[in-house]
């Protein structure tokens, strides 16, 4: 089938030109371009069924691209989004006029800046501005806070609360927003609390809201100041949380374990919180049980050596404290695998299910905020 005369002459017109993108609407049968000297649009004629008619077009545009009109084989969903394309084909990627060969550039792990750039003009989603925001030279580019905006904007319009959390994660990465738009976010995670878990991720040392350091700080960082400059993970870790940051920390973490939404959101929480104490997670331990973790670590303070014996002997009256810290360093996925894998009821229902597992987490957490 050939294309109507005058389509045939625009769009041959506009191959000729210097593109950066192309982008195809269906719905208006129009073809956007980008070029060197702006934008460029092409309005369709078909003489077809619309439908046809599209995927000629594309053929043309991956004939002149790819040197076949095969176009971008869109069956690899799977492997698009698992960022296999090559790097050097990205350019090309988004001249095909595919939604989803725009997909395969933005997870693709060699994004640059002005790639990105050209990609969001293509496809501006939600989806692609969070696996863009992933990318170091999108973040620290022209296009990274235009992303973190958009995000930002389209945040009352998510619906599901583990996407929430990735979106804030991304935008309060380093140079994306002002000091006033972080605050107004923090501010509406009082009524969103799937909010706080991002932000536990992104800013787990300088969290929004200021919280008055643990009543023992002073007096403990003076018995430790010798480790703390030797450079004892035990005693870095229990000073970092007994300062007024560590508090604020452990603060956001039990505002947020009070109303989990689902299963995604427990997890990354779980996640945040282990990450804080990951310093301390033992090399060796069992992850599935938490009431076997609260033994072990029990067990290793009264056997404790080395580093641990240095803090417990310098200040054995946060025996408790010490230890809640090595029982929130192994939390993980695994202990609440088991109880996930016989229900997906999510809410009220989901956190009566978990409370074995979260109770014992915010006892921890209370014991370290005194």
């Amino acid at each position: 089938m050939n294309l109507s005369a005058e389509d045939s002459l625009r769009l041959n017109v506009l191959l000729a030109q210097d593109l950066q993108a192309v982008r195809i609407d269906e719905s208006k049968m129009m073809v956007y371009a980008l070029t060197a000297k702006g934008e460029a649009r092409v309005q369709l004629n078909s003489n077809c069924k619309d439908e046809k008619y599209i995927k000629e077009i594309k053929a043309m545009f991956s004939t002149h691209v790819m040197g076949s009109p095969g176009g971008y084989p869109v069956f690899l969903k799977r492997w698009t989004r698992m960022g296999q394309a090559r790097d050097e084909s990205l350019q090309q990627l988004l001249l095909l006029g595919e939604p989803e060969a725009v997909v395969a550039a933005v997870h693709a792990a060699g994004l640059t800046d002005e790639l990105a750039e050209r990609a969001w003009w293509a496809m501006p989603t939600a989806d692609n501005a969070r696996r863009m925001l992933e990318k170091v030279a999108v973040v620290q580019g022209r296009t990274g806070p235009v992303l973190a905006e958009f995000l930002i904007e389209f945040l009352p319009f998510e619906e599901d609360p583990h996407v929430m959390i990735e979106s804030v994660r991304l935008v309060l990465q380093s140079g994306l927003i002002s000091e006033a738009d972080r605050k107004k976010l923090w501010d509406r995670a009082r009524t969103k609390k799937n909010f706080y878990v991002g932000f536990m991720h992104a800013l787990p040392d300088n969290l929004p809201e200021e919280t008055a350091a643990h009543s023992s700080y002073e007096g403990t960082s003076s018995k430790l100041k010798s480790l703390i400059d030797s450079g004892n993970r035990y005693a870095l870790q229990l000073n970092r949380v007994l300062s007024g940051r560590g508090q604020s920390f452990l603060k956001t973490a039990d505002a947020a374990l009070k109303k989990p939404a689902t299963q995604e959101v427990i997890e990354s929480l779980l996640d945040a919180i282990a990450s804080y104490f990951s310093v301390l997670r033992p090399e060796i331990f069992t992850a599935s049980d938490i009431n076997v973790i609260c033994v072990e670590t029990e067990t290793a303070c009264e056997n404790s050596e080395g580093e641990l014996c240095d803090v417990l002997g310098a200040v054995p009256e946060l025996k408790s404290e010490i230890q809640a810290m090595l029982i929130l360093s192994c939390l993980s996925v695994k202990l609440i695998n088991p109880i996930f894998a016989q229900t997906d009821a999510i809410g009220t229902m989901m956190r009566k299910k978990i409370k074995p597992v979260t109770d014992p987490v915010v006892e921890q957490l209370h014991t370290l905020m005194g």
